[in-house]
This record gives C-alpha cells, sequence and structure tokens, in this order.
C-alpha cells in the first residue's frame, strides 16, 4: 500500500465506520448495512473479480479505522480494557484480512452482524491480550 492510497483508504473507512455505526430501525429489526460476511468478500474478492482492488482498499480501511478506534479508547488513563493486542511485530495488512477471510468461513454465526463486531470479535480471538500474572500473597 502506498502513502498516496491513505487519503482514500481514511474516506472510505470513515463511510464504511458510519455506516456500520447507523442505528437500527425504531423497531430494532433492521439488519446491519455492511456485515461481517460483505466485509469477508471485500478481503477476500474472488479470483479475477473486476473491482478486487476497490473491494481490498474497503477492506483496508475498515480494518485500519478499526484498528485505530480501538487504540484510541484503549489508550490513556481513562482507557477501556482492550479487546486484543497485536503482536511486535504487527502482521501486514494483507495477513489481517486473509485471516480474517479465514475467521468468517470457519465462524458463519457472526456473518450477519455488523462488519465491526465481526472484525473485532476476529481480532480478540486471533490476537489475545497476556493475561496479567497472578499476584502473589
Amino acid at each position: 500500500m502506498s502513502l498516496g492510497s491513505i487519503p482514500r483508504l481514511f474516506g472510505a473507512g470513515m463511510f464504511a465506520l458510519a455506516a456500520m455505526a447507523a442505528p437500527a430501525s425504531a423497531q430494532g429489526t433492521a439488519p446491519p448495512l455492511f456485515t461481517t460476511a460483505e466485509l469477508a468478500r471485500a478481503c477476500g474478492p474472488s479470483e479475477g473479480d473486476a473491482n478486487a482492488l476497490a473491494s481490498r482498499s474497503v477492506c483496508y480501511a475498515v480494518l485500519v479505522t478499526v484498528g485505530q478506534a480501538h487504540a484510541m479508547y484503549t489508550t490513556g488513563p481513562r482507557a477501556a480494557p482492550p479487546a486484543f493486542c497485536m503482536p511486535n511485530p504487527s502482521p501486514s495488512l494483507e495477513q489481517v484480512a486473509s485471516g480474517f477471510v479465514a475467521w468468517v468461513a470457519a465462524n458463519q454465526q457472526h456473518a450477519g452482524t455488523r462488519a465491526v463486531e465481526g472484525a473485532l470479535r476476529y481480532a480478540a480471538a486471533t490476537y489475545p491480550c497476556p493475561r496479567p500474572a497472578a499476584r502473589r500473597r
């Protein structure tokens, strides 16, 4: 990914995040606007897909946006506990995207959830945080 693509990705990511965060209808029965299954299709477009570049751009934008929002809410003096902890060195965006596609295929029960929920569930399952050492008495 080049630096020149970052503004495009940021805009797409913000659009995707806004779509994912949109409230359901008054009855609470509206399906998510962008599901985990749809994000997985964007992250792993089929061979020969003419829109593969655009699909991957949306995928990367959503994954980066979810990761950055997670980091923003889990650092600082009033931070929430992290849902996941990335290893050091971090995997490439391509590795995260392909891992997400495989995780969704193996966890179809989450296919209809909001894309952000699926991304967070994948990250928590794949990159768990170390448990704090037990205190000695």
